[in-house]
This record gives structure tokens, C-alpha cells and sequence, in this order.
């Protein structure tokens, strides 16, 4: 079936994780996407993550699936007006450069729009492209810090901690597609582009929930609670007697009852002091005590079944070895394998979310630098080998 963003054109040149995610979502999806790179550095993240013997990152052959590599030098006026080129063919064009960047080679959206009226540029920074702080240098680290993340994540008697992947970026870059994708429909009426700005910061501030009108409102200043949220009881990972750790949410009063009947306390169900939400809040600790003691007496597989038995929502605490032997993730193909040319089989998360008509699908891993310098610059710029060994000689591609 035909991808749903088949016949899509994208030109990718921003690095490490922001950009090329917003990148991955796109051609995950179906979309050509041409990723420009530095000639003979080629992006970080080549080397980010842990490897393989011999230098390989694990990491790049997921961020750069189902895209072309070209080598570009952007820093120079020859490399410059083969991008120019390259956008004059496109529908978008992603980089998450310090503002100000593209202004400077001359790849301003003012020029990219008058070569091409059509063209979405899509900017992924810390701080957005206006304001105060817009040309301060933005990581996702300071992006989750600064819009609330890092404050509520970790144990309250620890310092802020850090959820464990490049949340900001992804969450930057996801909403970054979204824009694109918003701006796609809007050119459907207008028949121009726009710019999309995605600033870190305000990906993670926009899913904070209800943190700053709780503090504006109700003076209430959310903290760092660990592996609770403050008053949703019972909701906590409980220890088994085999030694695993197990989520169990039963916050709602119709799934508490049904806990209590799988523990075979179901008087706690109408007992006032945990029969409600509020209730069963102001009790939090000693509820999580005697349901960890409960759970405390049963092996994994043996809570898992009286929990599903009972209608209980409840999962294990999955490390990558679970997620590769679970039956469900095998059926819905929640993961996926790719023959990677020096690894061999290379297995990964499949395309999110998946579509009835028009799915994504996984064609190839991330490719070599220049991998398709030929293919794009001969192929869409009608450059004639003697040109393309030129620019390669003088170390523009």
C-alpha cells in the first residue's frame, strides 16, 4: 500500500536529535527525506550511543531510517546555492540551528520562499525564533529544565533527575511535525508556505498538565514525588515474592473495588476511608503498604493473572529483553528488523502510529554519509559526473 505521505519532499539539515526525529516521523510515513550533511563529518550522531566493536552507533541506524544521506558544505556559497537548488523541488525543509544561521548562508526563508513559495520551513531551536531568549544555545537538557519537566522528575529528597532518552528533542520534534503537517493542509488553501517555529521549552511546558494554573490559581507548587503523583491512590509499582516490580492503576473507584475483590479485601471497596478518590488520596501511603504486602506474597505470573482476572490494570516493568520475547509486541510487529550492512539483523521500534489505508513501514536503516550523493545530486540537479567530482574535489560535497 501506498505510504500516506508518499510523493512528500524534505530536505533535512539540522543534527543530533530535534531536527532529524521530526525527520524520522516524516519518512517513516513514506516521505523522501534528504538528509544534508557535513562532507566528511556527517552528522554526531553517527558516533552518539553505545556501540558496536568497530565505532558503529547503534543509535544513528534508527534516527536515520528510511533516509538519504548527501553531503553538503553549507559554510560555502557553492554548497549554499545547491540547497537553494534542492528547495526549489521540495515541500519541506527541517533545521534546528542556533536562529540566525540560515539568515547568514543566505538561506533565510525570505530567500528559500522566493525560489520556492511553496516551501515549509520547519525550525526546531531551545527558545523559538523571537524573544529575549532566542539566540541563546538551547539543548533539550535546558528545554525540559527550563518548561517544568526536570523539577518534577525524582525522588523528593533527591535533586531533579532526568527521564532517561532526549525527551525534550523528541517532544520538540514531534510537535515540529505536527506544525509541518498543519502547514501541509493550510498550503492546500493558500498555495504558500510558512514557517513552523518549535522551540524545546515550549514542547515540554506543553505538556505539563495543569502545573502553571495550579500555582497561579491555587498558589500550589508541584514537587518531585518518585513513582507517585500526589493523591492518585493506588497507583504505584509493587514488589512480587520472585523479585520484579509491577505497575498496578486502580485510582478509579469501579477499578479500586475490583482490586480489593482480587485481594480478597473487597470491604475495602466501601470501607470510607478508601472508598473514593479523595479518600483513598489522603491514605496513600498505608494503602500502597498493604497492597505492596499483598503483592509481596505473589510471583510476577501469579499476580499478573489474578489482576487480569479481575479486570486490573497492570504491567511489569519492561527492560528491552521483555519487549523482545512479548508475545503482543511480536503480534502487532511493535518491533521490527532491518539488515544493517555491518551488523547484520538490526532490530528496532516499528513506525507510530499505525494507519488502516496507508501505513509507514520500515525500508532501510540510517545510510552511510553520501550514501545518495549521486542519486540526489545527479538525479534532481542534473549535475553531470565531471561537476559532481569537482565539488567533491574542492570538498563542497
Amino acid at each position: 500500500m501506498t505510504p500516506a505521505l508518499d510523493g512528500l519532499r524534505v530536505l533535512e539539515t539540522g543534527v543530533l536529535v530535534a531536527g532529524p526525529f521530526c525527520g524520522q516521523i516524516l519518512a517513516d510515513f513514506g516521505a523522501e527525506v534528504i538528509k544534508v550533511e557535513q562532507p566528511g563529518v556527517g552528522d554526531p550522531l553517527r558516533e552518539w550511543g553505545r556501540e558496536k566493536s568497530g565505532g558503529l552507533s547503534l543509535w544513528w541506524p534508527v534516527l536515520a531510517r528510511n533516509k538519504k544521506s548527501v553531503t553538503l558544505n553549507l559554510r560555502e556559497l557553492r554548497g549554499q546555492d545547491l540547497l537553494r537548488r534542492l528547495a526549489a523541488s521540495s515541500d519541506i525543509l527541517i533545521e534546528n540551528f542556533r536562529p540566525g544561521t540560515l539568515e547568514r548562508w543566505g538561506l533565510g526563508y525570505d530567500e528559500l520562499s522566493r525560489v520556492n513559495p511553496r516551501l515549509i520551513l520547519v525550525r526546531i531551536t531551545g527558545f523559538g525564533q523571537t524573544g529575549p531568549y532566542a539566540g541563546r544555545p538551547g539543548y533539550g537538557s535546558v528545554g525540559e529544565a527550563m518548561g517544568g519537566l526536570r523539577h518534577v522528575v525524582g525522588p523528593p529528597d533527591a535533586p531533579p533527575s532526568r527521564v532517561g532518552i532526549s525527551i525534550g528533542d523528541t517532544l520538540a520534534a514531534t510537535f515540529a511535525c505536527v506544525g509541518a503537517l498543519c502547514a501541509l493542509h493550510a498550503r492546500e488553501r493558500t498555495g504558500r508556505g510558512q514557517v513552523v517555529d518549535s522551540a524545546i521549552y515550549e514542547a515540554v511546558l506543553a505538556v505539563m498538565e495543569s502545573l502553571v494554573p495550579e500555582y497561579a490559581v491555587a498558589g500550589h507548587v508541584r514537587e518531585r514525588t518518585g513513582a507517585i503523583l500526589p493523591n492518585v491512590a493506588p497507583s504505584n509499582i509493587y514488589p512480587t515474592a520472585d523479585g520484579q516490580m509491577v505497575i498496578i492503576a486502580a485510582n478509579q473507584d469501579t477499578v479500586f473495588a475490583r482490586l480489593a475483590a482480587a485481594m480478597g479485601r473487597a470491604d475495602l471497596a466501601t470501607d470510607e476511608r478508601y472508598a473514593t478518590h479523595v479518600a483513598r488520596g489522603g491514605r496513600q501511603a498505608e494503602l500502597d503498604e498493604m497492597i505492596a504486602t499483598w503483592t509481596g506474597g505473589l510471583e510476577a505470573e501469579q499476580l499478573d493473572a489474578v489482576l487480569l482476572q479481575h479486570g486490573v490494570p497492570t504491567g511489569r516493568i519492561y527492560t528491552a529483553a521483555e519487549m523482545l520475547r512479548d508475545p503482543h509486541f511480536a503480534a502487532r510487529e511493535a518491533i521490527v528488523r532491518l539488515t544493517h550492512p555491518e551488523v547484520g539483523e538490526l532490530p528496532m521500534q516499528n513506525v507510530v502510529p499505525k494507519l488502516s489505508d496507508t501505513p509507514g513501514r520500515l525500508r532501510w536503516p540510517g545510510p552511510a554519509l553520501g550514501e545518495h550523493n549521486e542519486e540526489v545530486l545527479r538525479g534532481l540537479l542534473d549535475l553531470d559526473a565531471d561537476e559532481l567530482a569537482a565539488l567533491v574535489a574542492n570538498g563542497t560535497v
